[in-house]
Protein backbone atom coordinates (compact mmCIF):
# COMPACT_ATOMS: atom_id res chain seq x y z
CA UNK A 1 0.00 0.00 0.00
CA UNK A 2 1.46 3.72 -0.76
CA UNK A 3 2.23 5.25 1.79
CA UNK A 4 -0.02 8.37 2.09
CA UNK A 5 1.88 11.84 2.39
CA UNK A 6 1.13 14.16 5.33
CA UNK A 7 1.12 17.90 6.09
CA UNK A 8 0.49 18.54 9.45
CA UNK A 9 -0.88 22.40 9.42
CA UNK A 10 -0.10 24.77 12.16
CA UNK A 11 -1.32 28.40 11.82
CA UNK A 12 0.81 30.84 14.21
CA UNK A 13 -0.04 34.43 15.34
CA UNK A 14 2.98 35.90 17.26
CA UNK A 15 4.37 32.52 18.51
CA UNK A 16 8.03 33.12 18.42
CA UNK A 17 8.30 32.07 22.68
CA UNK A 18 6.57 28.68 21.45
CA UNK A 19 7.71 27.83 18.34
CA UNK A 20 11.31 26.61 19.63
CA UNK A 21 9.89 24.62 21.85
CA UNK A 22 7.06 23.15 19.94
CA UNK A 23 8.66 22.58 16.58
CA UNK A 24 11.35 19.66 17.28
CA UNK A 25 8.32 18.12 19.53
CA UNK A 26 6.61 18.19 15.85
CA UNK A 27 9.11 17.17 13.59
CA UNK A 28 10.53 14.16 15.79
CA UNK A 29 6.26 13.23 15.85
CA UNK A 30 6.73 12.67 11.97
CA UNK A 31 9.52 11.04 12.07
CA UNK A 32 8.41 8.28 14.08
CA UNK A 33 5.49 8.44 11.86
CA UNK A 34 7.94 7.91 8.90
CA UNK A 35 9.72 5.17 10.83
CA UNK A 36 6.62 3.39 11.43
CA UNK A 37 6.39 3.48 7.59
CA UNK A 38 2.51 5.31 8.54
CA UNK A 39 3.43 7.98 6.25
CA UNK A 40 5.60 9.10 3.17
CA UNK A 41 8.99 10.31 3.60
CA UNK A 42 7.15 13.72 1.86
CA UNK A 43 5.54 14.37 4.48
CA UNK A 44 5.83 18.13 6.23
CA UNK A 45 5.39 20.11 8.83
CA UNK A 46 3.30 23.35 7.47
CA UNK A 47 3.50 26.82 9.51
CA UNK A 48 0.73 28.91 8.69
CA UNK A 49 2.24 32.84 10.05
CA UNK A 50 -0.75 34.74 10.10
CA UNK A 51 0.56 38.14 9.57
CA UNK A 52 2.57 38.58 13.17
CA UNK A 53 4.18 41.45 14.37
CA UNK A 54 7.03 39.22 15.98
CA UNK A 55 9.48 37.32 14.77
CA UNK A 56 7.23 34.23 14.36
CA UNK A 57 8.07 34.41 10.25
CA UNK A 58 11.39 35.00 10.46
CA UNK A 59 11.45 31.55 13.22
CA UNK A 60 9.68 29.71 10.61
CA UNK A 61 11.82 31.19 7.51
CA UNK A 62 14.70 30.07 9.55
CA UNK A 63 13.22 26.22 10.36
CA UNK A 64 12.75 25.97 7.35
CA UNK A 65 16.26 26.58 6.04
CA UNK A 66 17.44 24.12 8.51
CA UNK A 67 15.27 21.35 8.18
CA UNK A 68 13.59 20.34 4.46
CA UNK A 69 10.97 19.12 6.81
CA UNK A 70 9.57 22.21 7.94
CA UNK A 71 7.84 24.49 5.17
CA UNK A 72 5.74 27.49 5.80
CA UNK A 73 3.46 30.10 4.21
CA UNK A 74 2.76 33.70 5.34
CA UNK A 75 -0.26 35.62 4.72
CA UNK A 76 -0.43 39.42 3.68
CA UNK A 77 -2.41 40.00 7.07
CA UNK A 78 -3.47 39.34 10.28
CA UNK A 79 -6.86 37.46 9.40
CA UNK A 80 -8.16 35.65 12.37
CA UNK A 81 -7.38 31.69 13.28
CA UNK A 82 -9.84 30.21 11.00
CA UNK A 83 -8.97 31.94 7.92
CA UNK A 84 -5.18 30.98 8.50
CA UNK A 85 -6.39 27.92 9.26
CA UNK A 86 -8.34 27.35 6.15
CA UNK A 87 -5.41 29.12 4.02
CA UNK A 88 -2.86 26.22 5.19
CA UNK A 89 -5.21 23.66 4.23
CA UNK A 90 -5.88 24.96 1.02
CA UNK A 91 -2.51 25.12 0.02
CA UNK A 92 -1.84 21.77 1.82
CA UNK A 93 -4.14 19.82 -0.20
CA UNK A 94 -2.31 20.56 -2.90
CA UNK A 95 0.43 18.53 -2.10
CA UNK A 96 -0.67 15.52 0.63
CA UNK A 97 -2.84 12.90 0.77
CA UNK A 98 -3.55 14.11 4.14
CA UNK A 99 -3.11 16.87 6.49
CA UNK A 100 -3.40 17.19 10.41
CA UNK A 101 -4.43 21.12 11.68
CA UNK A 102 -3.27 22.04 15.34
CA UNK A 103 -2.20 24.50 17.09
CA UNK A 104 1.78 25.26 18.11
CA UNK A 105 1.55 26.06 21.63
CA UNK A 106 1.66 22.37 22.83
CA UNK A 107 -1.76 22.51 24.47
CA UNK A 108 -3.25 19.29 22.41
CA UNK A 109 -1.36 15.59 22.54
CA UNK A 110 0.63 15.34 19.30
CA UNK A 111 0.66 11.67 19.88
CA UNK A 112 -2.81 11.38 19.37
CA UNK A 113 -1.25 12.31 15.26
CA UNK A 114 -0.42 8.37 15.03
CA UNK A 115 -3.90 7.07 15.81
CA UNK A 116 -4.99 9.47 13.75
CA UNK A 117 -3.07 8.12 10.83
CA UNK A 118 -4.07 4.67 12.04
CA UNK A 119 -8.00 5.55 11.59
CA UNK A 120 -7.07 7.23 8.07
CA UNK A 121 -5.32 3.66 6.93
CA UNK A 122 -8.61 2.29 8.30
CA UNK A 123 -10.98 3.94 5.76
CA UNK A 124 -11.86 7.19 7.70
CA UNK A 125 -11.63 10.68 5.79
CA UNK A 126 -11.69 12.54 8.40
CA UNK A 127 -10.59 11.83 12.01
CA UNK A 128 -11.75 14.55 15.11
CA UNK A 129 -9.46 15.48 17.47
CA UNK A 130 -11.92 15.26 21.25
CA UNK A 131 -11.17 16.04 24.46
CA UNK A 132 -11.47 13.23 26.81
CA UNK A 133 -12.26 15.67 29.97
CA UNK A 134 -11.76 19.30 30.58
CA UNK A 135 -9.90 19.07 34.02
CA UNK A 136 -7.90 21.82 33.26
CA UNK A 137 -10.12 24.59 32.79
CA UNK A 138 -11.77 26.84 35.20
CA UNK A 139 -15.47 26.36 36.54
CA UNK A 140 -16.72 28.96 34.62
CA UNK A 141 -14.65 27.45 31.10
CA UNK A 142 -15.81 24.35 31.92
CA UNK A 143 -19.64 25.30 32.28
CA UNK A 144 -20.04 27.95 29.66
CA UNK A 145 -17.74 25.48 27.26
CA UNK A 146 -20.31 22.58 27.21
CA UNK A 147 -23.32 24.85 27.28
CA UNK A 148 -22.24 26.11 24.04
CA UNK A 149 -21.88 22.49 22.32
CA UNK A 150 -25.21 22.18 24.23
CA UNK A 151 -26.70 24.80 22.59
CA UNK A 152 -25.12 24.66 18.99
CA UNK A 153 -26.99 21.20 19.29
CA UNK A 154 -30.49 22.51 19.77
CA UNK A 155 -29.76 25.14 17.20
CA UNK A 156 -29.10 22.26 14.40
CA UNK A 157 -25.68 22.78 14.35
CA UNK A 158 -24.18 19.55 13.62
CA UNK A 159 -20.83 19.87 15.71
CA UNK A 160 -18.63 17.70 17.47
CA UNK A 161 -18.86 17.45 21.26
CA UNK A 162 -16.08 18.97 22.62
CA UNK A 163 -13.95 18.93 19.32
CA UNK A 164 -12.27 22.08 18.37
CA UNK A 165 -9.70 22.43 15.10
CA UNK A 166 -7.50 19.17 15.81
CA UNK A 167 -8.51 17.15 13.16
CA UNK A 168 -7.16 14.84 10.47
CA UNK A 169 -8.81 15.12 6.91
CA UNK A 170 -8.32 13.92 3.56
CA UNK A 171 -7.13 15.70 0.32
CA UNK A 172 -10.92 14.14 -1.41
CA UNK A 173 -12.47 15.92 1.72
CA UNK A 174 -10.56 19.17 0.95
CA UNK A 175 -11.27 19.58 -2.19
CA UNK A 176 -14.92 18.66 -1.71
CA UNK A 177 -14.51 21.57 0.77
CA UNK A 178 -12.84 24.21 -1.23
CA UNK A 179 -16.63 24.56 -2.83
CA UNK A 180 -17.70 26.32 0.76
CA UNK A 181 -17.12 29.95 -0.06
CA UNK A 182 -18.45 31.32 3.07
CA UNK A 183 -16.33 34.31 4.46
CA UNK A 184 -18.13 33.63 8.05
CA UNK A 185 -16.04 30.57 8.93
CA UNK A 186 -16.71 28.55 11.89
CA UNK A 187 -14.43 25.24 10.87
CA UNK A 188 -15.49 22.78 13.46
CA UNK A 189 -19.14 23.00 12.46
CA UNK A 190 -18.57 22.61 8.53
CA UNK A 191 -16.78 19.88 7.94
CA UNK A 192 -19.62 17.77 9.64
CA UNK A 193 -21.37 19.13 6.30
CA UNK A 194 -18.99 17.70 4.11
CA UNK A 195 -19.51 14.48 4.88
CA UNK A 196 -17.40 11.42 4.35
CA UNK A 197 -16.78 8.70 6.85
CA UNK A 198 -15.66 10.16 10.18
CA UNK A 199 -14.38 8.91 13.64
CA UNK A 200 -12.70 10.73 16.21
CA UNK A 201 -9.93 9.89 18.87
CA UNK A 202 -9.47 11.41 21.82
CA UNK A 203 -6.99 13.34 24.50
CA UNK A 204 -6.24 15.07 27.27
CA UNK A 205 -5.41 18.66 26.84
CA UNK A 206 -2.44 20.40 28.38
CA UNK A 207 -1.52 23.87 30.03
CA UNK A 208 0.02 26.00 26.95
CA UNK A 209 3.55 25.25 26.96
CA UNK A 210 5.40 29.15 26.38
CA UNK A 211 3.88 32.40 25.63
CA UNK A 212 0.03 33.55 25.96
CA UNK A 213 -3.17 32.80 24.85
CA UNK A 214 -3.76 35.15 21.81
CA UNK A 215 -7.73 34.15 21.80
CA UNK A 216 -8.89 36.10 24.95
CA UNK A 217 -12.41 35.81 26.18
CA UNK A 218 -13.63 38.66 23.95
CA UNK A 219 -12.63 36.80 20.77
CA UNK A 220 -14.22 33.43 22.16
CA UNK A 221 -17.31 35.36 22.19
CA UNK A 222 -16.92 36.23 18.61
CA UNK A 223 -16.48 32.47 17.59
CA UNK A 224 -19.20 31.64 19.29
CA UNK A 225 -21.55 33.84 17.99
CA UNK A 226 -20.18 33.24 14.78
CA UNK A 227 -20.44 29.05 15.40
CA UNK A 228 -24.55 30.35 15.40
CA UNK A 229 -25.24 33.06 12.80
CA UNK A 230 -23.15 31.02 10.43
CA UNK A 231 -24.99 27.61 10.78
CA UNK A 232 -27.96 28.18 11.77
CA UNK A 233 -31.28 30.57 11.18
CA UNK A 234 -33.07 29.34 14.18
CA UNK A 235 -32.43 32.72 16.11
CA UNK A 236 -34.76 34.24 13.36
CA UNK A 237 -37.23 32.07 13.94
CA UNK A 238 -36.89 32.39 17.75
CA UNK A 239 -37.49 35.63 17.09
CA UNK A 240 -40.79 34.79 15.10
CA UNK A 241 -41.63 32.54 17.63
CA UNK A 242 -40.97 35.23 20.24
CA UNK A 243 -42.79 37.98 18.30
CA UNK A 244 -45.93 36.18 17.92
CA UNK A 245 -46.51 34.94 21.33
CA UNK A 246 -45.69 38.74 22.59
CA UNK A 247 -48.09 40.33 19.73
CA UNK A 248 -50.60 37.67 21.28
CA UNK A 249 -50.42 39.01 25.15
CA UNK A 250 -50.23 42.54 23.99
CA UNK A 251 -53.78 41.56 22.21
CA UNK A 252 -55.38 40.29 24.99
CA UNK A 253 -53.85 43.27 27.39
CA UNK A 254 -55.75 45.38 24.61
CA UNK A 255 -58.74 43.45 25.62
CA UNK A 256 -58.84 43.53 28.71
CA UNK A 257 -57.58 47.26 29.43
CA UNK A 258 -61.11 47.97 27.19
CA UNK A 259 -62.94 45.88 28.87
CA UNK A 260 -61.41 47.62 32.13
CA UNK A 261 -62.09 50.75 31.04
CA UNK A 262 -65.93 50.20 30.27
CA UNK A 263 -66.21 49.37 34.03
CA UNK A 264 -64.80 51.86 35.35
CA UNK A 265 -61.88 49.78 37.08
CA UNK A 266 -58.70 50.97 35.85
CA UNK A 267 -56.15 52.95 37.76
CA UNK A 268 -53.79 55.37 36.60
CA UNK A 269 -50.32 55.05 37.04
CA UNK A 270 -47.42 55.26 35.15
CA UNK A 271 -45.76 52.26 36.45
CA UNK A 272 -47.49 49.47 34.34
CA UNK A 273 -47.03 51.92 31.54
CA UNK A 274 -43.09 51.88 31.49
CA UNK A 275 -42.68 48.14 32.92
CA UNK A 276 -44.90 47.91 29.44
CA UNK A 277 -42.57 49.90 27.59
CA UNK A 278 -39.29 48.69 28.93
CA UNK A 279 -40.70 45.41 27.81
CA UNK A 280 -41.40 45.68 24.32
CA UNK A 281 -38.55 48.02 23.63
CA UNK A 282 -36.30 45.70 25.04
CA UNK A 283 -37.43 42.68 22.97
CA UNK A 284 -37.02 45.18 20.13
CA UNK A 285 -33.65 45.73 20.44
CA UNK A 286 -32.58 42.49 21.02
CA UNK A 287 -34.68 41.17 17.79
CA UNK A 288 -33.17 43.90 15.72
CA UNK A 289 -29.47 42.99 16.62
CA UNK A 290 -29.71 39.76 16.16
CA UNK A 291 -31.64 40.32 12.87
CA UNK A 292 -28.51 43.10 11.56
CA UNK A 293 -26.17 40.51 12.35
CA UNK A 294 -27.59 38.33 9.85
CA UNK A 295 -27.57 41.02 7.55
CA UNK A 296 -24.33 42.02 8.44
CA UNK A 297 -23.34 38.70 7.63
CA UNK A 298 -25.27 38.57 4.37
CA UNK A 299 -23.36 41.85 3.31
CA UNK A 300 -19.99 40.14 3.88
CA UNK A 301 -20.40 37.46 1.94
CA UNK A 302 -22.24 39.56 -1.21
CA UNK A 303 -18.80 41.16 -1.11
CA UNK A 304 -17.15 37.89 -1.96
CA UNK A 305 -13.61 39.24 -0.90
CA UNK A 306 -10.87 36.71 -0.44
CA UNK A 307 -10.74 35.33 2.79
CA UNK A 308 -6.74 35.03 2.95
CA UNK A 309 -3.81 36.26 0.39
CA UNK A 310 -0.77 34.46 0.68
CA UNK A 311 2.43 36.72 0.17
CA UNK A 312 4.87 34.40 0.54
CA UNK A 313 6.19 31.05 1.00
CA UNK A 314 9.78 29.41 1.70
CA UNK A 315 11.38 27.86 -0.70
CA UNK A 316 11.35 24.28 0.13
CA UNK A 317 7.70 23.80 -0.04
CA UNK A 318 6.91 22.20 -3.78
CA UNK A 319 5.17 24.57 -6.26
CA UNK A 320 1.13 24.41 -6.51
CA UNK A 321 -0.43 24.12 -9.92
CA UNK A 322 -1.44 27.53 -9.43
CA UNK A 323 2.34 28.89 -9.18
CA UNK A 324 3.13 27.04 -11.59
CA UNK A 325 0.53 28.31 -14.14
Amino acid sequence: MQKPILYIVIPCYNEEQVLPITAPMFLDTLKSMISDEQISDESRIMFVNDGSKDKTWSTIQNLASDNPYFAGISLSRNRGHQNALLGGLMEAKEHADITISIDCDGQDDIHVMKEMVKQYHDGCEIVYGVRSKRDTDTFFKRFTARSYYKLLKSMGVDVVYDHADYRLVSSRVLREFSNFKEVNLFLRGMFPLVGFKSTSVYYERHERLAGKSHYPFSKSMALAFDGITSLSIKPIRIITGLGTIVSFLSFFMIIYIVIGYFLGNTTPGWASTLSAIGFFSGVQLISLGVIGEYVGKIYMETKARPRYIISEKTSNLPKSQEDKD
